[in-house]
């Protein structure tokens, strides 16, 4: 489980810096604590002045930020980098919990009529590289609060083919409906979680799905994947084989692609792009911030409110009942 995997990996940095203060600078236990944290915060720094400079070199391919914006913009990426991977994923349980969504039958009283807010598709968070369901937390609270059922689900082992996530996913979309008593759902892939909707839009099919939308996708790879480890990541890097094999055929769903031209995991920004979807363009963010970003946030209600108002409410199993119970 990746929580556990960080918590210890975490302690154990954090154990390091402890004894190198105190062995190096012969400092007190609480000095060594406070010194170890200041560590491990300038070592999340590091890495994401890494990304910048590595995607500095496509810079002239992106529209030009202030430099108010610029700084905005990396604040806000190193932040959520550092509370992703150092608070909410591997404390997952203290934030998520449970996916909240409406039970269709309750215990001893069969099929029960879907909720109100149950005639819009029920949405399937997937989530990005190295990541689990816990990095949805922020923003699976704001669709929430704007009457969508949300689920989510952890892609497991973190560095495998993508291809091994597709029949998990297959499963969850499947429980979803099953859940909310609904015939489609939304796919909202994050990072590599579009690239895993794709696949499984190419091996199942779209009957199930309403729309797809992706939030930072590397449609087409991306230089930075070339540092990847794992089968993911290699099939990440720009134009691989297993990427043109995706694109032939393409997805059989209509597709949003929301993504940053500034985007610093993710380069050049023209990968970001998928052919035959639409492509729309939120300046000024971060690949992870993406996921705590009001502005996103609002892109992606609007998209959802859009599919809801194309698709009219599928008849649930439950309401085919209730109606043969009352003739």
């Amino acid at each position: 489980m990746l929580a556990r995997a960080l918590r210890l990996s975490h302690a154990l940095e954090l154990t390091l810096y402890v004894i190198l203060a105190m062995s190096v600078c012969d400092a007190s236990l609480v000095v060594a604590l406070g010194l170890a944290v200041l560590a491990m915060l300038a070592l999340r720094a590091v890495v994401i002045a890494v990304t910048y400079a590595y995607a500095g070199a496509y810079a002239s391919l992106a529209p030009r930020l202030s430099s108010r914006q610029r700084v905005l913009m990396v604040l806000g990426e190193y932040l959520s980098f550092v509370v992703t991977f150092l608070v909410i994923m591997p404390f997952e349980r203290w934030w998520m919990g449970d996916d909240r969504l409406p039970r269709q039958a309750t215990e001893g009283q069969g099929l029960t009529a879907a909720a109100p807010e149950d005639s819009r598709p029920p949405i399937l968070l997937i989530h990005g590289y190295g990541c689990s369901r816990a990095c949805w937390w922020w923003l699976r609270a704001h669709l929430e609060a704007a009457g969508w059922s949300v689920a989510t689900i952890s892609l497991e082992p973190i560095y495998t083919s993508i291809d091994d996530y597709v029949d998990p996913v297959a499963r969850r979309v499947d429980e979803v409906l099953a859940a909310i008593g609904a015939t489609q759902l939304v796919l909202v892939g994050h990072s590599m979680g579009g690239l895993v909707s794709r696949a499984y839009l190419q091996r199942y099919g779209g009957a199930r799905v309403a729309r797809l939308v992706t939030l930072g996708t590397p449609h087409q790879g991306s230089e930075l994947a070339r540092l990847g480890c794992g089968d993911n990541g290699r099939q990440m890097r720009p134009h691989s084989p297993w990427l043109q094999a995706l694109a032939s055929p393409p997805a059989s769903v209509d597709t949003v692609a929301l993504y940053s031209p500034q985007d610093n995991f993710v380069m050049p920004p023209a990968l970001l792009e998928l052919r035959g979807a639409q492509n729309q363009a939120i300046a000024g963010v971060g690949h992870l911030a993406m996921l705590y970003s009001p502005r996103v946030v609002q892109a992606l209600l609007t998209v959802l409110e859009q599919t809801a108002a194309r698709c009219p409410r599928a008849v649930t199993a439950a309401a085919e009942i209730s109606k043969v119970a009352d003739a």
